[in-house]
């Protein structure tokens, strides 16, 4: 460990260029598989004959391994940048597809009715309806797909994309450990901060009225405590009272 605090500290820029470079690619990946993600997720909801092809499609292609995707792609977009962002974000689409499917298949249709016999129309109740209750779904999915993408760019240096994957090959190649976990730890730490940072932005964007389910269940649970406590309070008072008047 010392070794490797040593080699961060000698090698902090190039670390932080690298840092900058891999949250680039996870970036612009993500940023794309939410512009596609998201409206075919909600297209397939719309038309049921693009259910099964899309999501049978987005599973196919996170079952590919990522040199095997590489590979497929070099011929056609060469070696670089571009084709690291190109396998990102193919692997990011699935969770943001499945999730904004299954958040807003999982509204429920009285309510969509309600809102329709308000005489919203199509696109009204999808835009004050179903994504708003479809939210914290749909951003479990960015966050799966952001983390997909911070541990699967870590490969993209091998075709010379860059990130914190190039000083873990180079620590490799000269079987340096030290250089490995200088770039490993900050690659596990984006992961991690990129995790909470998401669920952070998953409670400020989900509406008042759709987040306070798992709190009512908890005053529920404390009221029902309380009431139960009041209950045996009167019982016991009701026991105490009928042995007097026994006495």
């Amino acid at each position: 460990m010392t070794r490797t605090l040593d080699f961060i500290i000698r090698n902090w820029e190039t670390i932080l260029q690298r840092t900058g470079e891999h949250l680039s690619l996870v970036g612009w990946a993500v940023g794309l598989a939410l512009l596609i993600g998201v409206p075919l997720g909600i297209l397939i909801t719309r038309q049921k004959s693009l259910e099964t092809p899309v999501l049978t499609l987005a599973n196919i292609v996170q079952t590919v391994p990522s040199l095997a995707f590489f590979g497929f792609l070099i011929p056609v977009t060469g070696i670089g940048w571009t084709t690291a962002v190109v396998v990102l974000f193919l692997y990011s689409l699935l969770p943001i597809i499945r999730n904004t499917y299954t958040g807003v298949k999982g509204v429920d249709p009285s309510l969509v009715e309600a809102a329709r016999g308000m005489g919203l129309t199509d696109f009204q109740i999808l835009h004050m309806v179903e994504l708003p209750l479809a939210l914290p779904v749909i951003v479990v999915g960015v966050r799966v797909s952001t983390v997909i993408a911070i541990g699967t760019a870590t490969v993209a240096a091998l075709v010379g994309g860059g990130g914190l994957g190039a000083i873990i090959l180079r620590g490799l190649s000269r079987a340096n450990d030290a250089q490995v976990m200088a770039g490993a730890i900050p690659a596990a730490l984006l992961a991690i901060i990129a995790d909470l940072g998401l669920t952070w932005v998953e409670r400020r964007l989900i509406p008042a009225g759709v987040r306070p389910q798992q709190a009512r269940t908890r005053r529920r649970s404390r009221w029902s405590r309380s009431e139960r406590a009041e209950a045996r309070d009167v019982q016991d008072q009701g026991v105490g009272a009928r042995a007097t008047l026994d006495g």
